[in-house]
């Protein structure tokens, strides 16, 4: 975790109102103000300095992050469900970002970038913060631009902390899972266009889009995984990552038997940018 656990021999609450095993005291109020997500904050986020967040399970396992369910809330009242991404670092991680994704970005602390590129444990330890870093900026980005992102909560170490989507305690599924074929998808389709529209509006391209990063919540797409965020303008790549963003989404949704034109969607989304 990112932060240190509740140090029960400083504190003079009654055992039953100090942390358990599986929780921590909230980590908001530490956090610095450009460490939260973008204002206002949400009515439902829970921003009391007395708040638990208590570790109810793992949602998702991958190569550079798990993403666990958390429970942020004062004890004894309701609380509100956020997923917390955790990026691995040092011996643990296995960070295949290509250094295309950073052309047009710059580490500000030269020691922090010849780690990195040496690839040493310090400098794969500070890679898994500059990912959280990233993906946090990257989700704030997004959410001003009214990309339908998760809200981004706030970002700690390697840790980002975001809205939960999905019913109860069960993750959204993933658009690669729908069933659905044809005609069924077209409001899918709609709504995946106008997200690639609204990165291209703010400048940007996400990247690695694919149905396997969106996710299809009681029929609303929303769109996860951005820490390789692709400025267009600044990176020389740029055009090459949107166009393979369009053509990731466009071959699925055209094998599903929703017939689209992802060469007009592309020259669609040059035209909103330029």
């Amino acid at each position: 975790m990112s932060s240190a656990r509740f140090d029960a021999s400083a504190s003079l609450l009654p055992p039953e109102l100090e942390p358990g095993a599986d929780q921590r005291w909230s980590t908001w109020p530490a956090s610095s103000p450009t460490q939260r997500g973008p204002l206002p904050h949400p009515d439902w986020l829970v921003t009391s300095a007395g708040a638990w967040d208590t570790e109810l399970g793992v949602v998702k396992t991958g190569k550079e992050a798990d993403v666990h369910l958390i429970e942020r809330a004062v004890p004894g009242t309701a609380g509100v469900l956020l997923a917390s991404k955790r990026y691995r670092s040092t011996h643990h991680s296995d960070f295949h970002r290509s250094g295309s994704y950073e052309e047009g970005r710059t580490m500000r602390n030269t020691r922090d970038a010849r780690a990195v590129g040496r690839k040493s444990s310090y400098g794969r330890s500070v890679a898994a913060g500059h990912w959280a870093v990233s993906e946090f900026d990257a989700l704030c980005r997004a959410w001003r631009a009214g990309v339908p992102v998760p809200y981004p909560v706030q970002v700690s170490e390697t840790e980002v902390l975001m809205e939960f989507i999905g019913d109860g305690r069960t993750a959204a599924p993933r658009l690669a899972q729908s069933r659905l074929h044809g005609e069924d998808l077209t409001d899918a389709f709609i709504q995946v266009v106008a997200i690639l529209e609204a990165f291209a509006r703010a400048g940007f391209a996400h990247g690695d889009l694919s149905p396997y990063n969106l996710l299809d919540h009681d029929g609303r797409i929303v769109v996860i995984d951005l820490p390789q965020i692709v400025d267009v303008a600044a990176n020389p790549q740029g055009l090459d990552f949107l166009y393979r963003d369009v053509m990731n989404v466009s071959t699925w949704f055209a094998r599903r038997g929703c017939d689209n034109d992802p060469e007009d969607v592309f020259a669609h989304l040059v035209g909103v940018m330029w």
